[in-house]
């Protein structure tokens, strides 16, 4: 009998771990939330919302990362998240499309066991 409780106490805790924080984009009026094109000099407003999956699973970091026309990842903006930010947070990335080019944007979030979920969007310039 002993056996068979701790195996499944074991097996209980292994669903209740690993799990990816949440992220997805915003997707209210004036915000991009997926691919498209756009003409240069173009304001876009893209947001992420993330939270933690799991009660003890706080979030820890955000980052942007942004690579053009295929290009290497170029870190754009970075925040160690701490206090309510590492339950829920949100976040606006405003910015405006000189160039006709492709623009990839990679929105990241990690939680303290260290599991990452990321979104991303491709905008086209033209």
């Amino acid at each position: 009998m002993l056996v068979a409780c701790l195996c499944f106490s074991s097996c209980k805790k292994e669903e209740d771990e690993g799990k990816l924080p949440n992220i997805s984009f915003k997707t209210d009026a004036g915000y991009t939330s997926g691919d498209a094109t756009v003409a240069k000099n173009t304001a876009v407003k893209i947001g992420i919302v993330a939270s933690k999956a799991e009660d003890n699973d706080l979030l820890t970091k955000f980052t942007i990362v942004r690579s053009v026309n295929g290009g290497a990842d170029s870190t754009m903006y970075t925040e160690d998240l701490a206090g309510s930010k590492g339950d829920n947070y949100s976040y606006d990335l405003s910015t405006s499309t000189t160039t006709a080019q492709s623009e990839k944007y990679t929105f990241s979030v990690v939680n303290k066991d260290g599991l990452i979920n990321k979104v991303s969007l491709t905008l086209n310039v033209e």
